[in-house]
């Protein structure tokens, strides 16, 4: 189901122009020295762009990766400089996908789009079982600490 959905959303739900949009992002963010890692983010969100259904974006510490020094400073400018404004227009692309029945499911992907715009950096796209289970294990992990801690 997964891939009829990424299929039908990269031709007919703006899956193509999101994709586009987003890598252009990182090419323009790439040529400053500074804005490498906004670039590289921008990169990971192009491909989630381009297909998201059966996947999620998760926390790249959930599944084992590890987050650069100052990525929650860096997600705050981004914010700002161009987070607010990308989220705008997912937000806008969903309200017209939801004007139809059909495209409930594309301003559905919209809107998962338009809350990574807050904070792209260390995130990763991953399949939905994987990241609901790195969330379990993670929450499973916060309750031991937390029970242990009450002994």
């Amino acid at each position: 189901m997964a891939l009829i959905g990424n299929l039908l959303w990269f031709i007919l739900g703006g899956g193509i122009f999101a994709c586009i949009l987003w890598f252009l992002a990182g090419l323009l963010l790439c040529i400053t020295v500074i804005g490498i890692p906004f670039g590289l983010a921008a990169f990971r969100i192009a491909g989630f762009a381009a297909f998201p259904f059966g996947r999620e974006l998760v926390d790249t510490r959930l599944v084992g990766g590890t987050r650069i020094l100052g990525t929650g400073l860096a997600n705050f400018l981004w914010i700002i400089l161009a987070g607010l404004w990308l989220a705008i227009a997912h937000v806008l692309a969903a309200i017209g996908c939801f004007l139809s029945i059909i495209g409930i499911p594309f301003g559905l992907a919209h809107l998962k789009l338009a809350a990574v715009c807050f904070a792209p950096l260390g995130k990763q796209a991953v399949s939905k079982n994987l990241a609901h289970a790195a969330v379990q294990r993670s929450a499973d992990k916060e309750l031991d600490k937390r029970l242990n801690n009450k002994k």
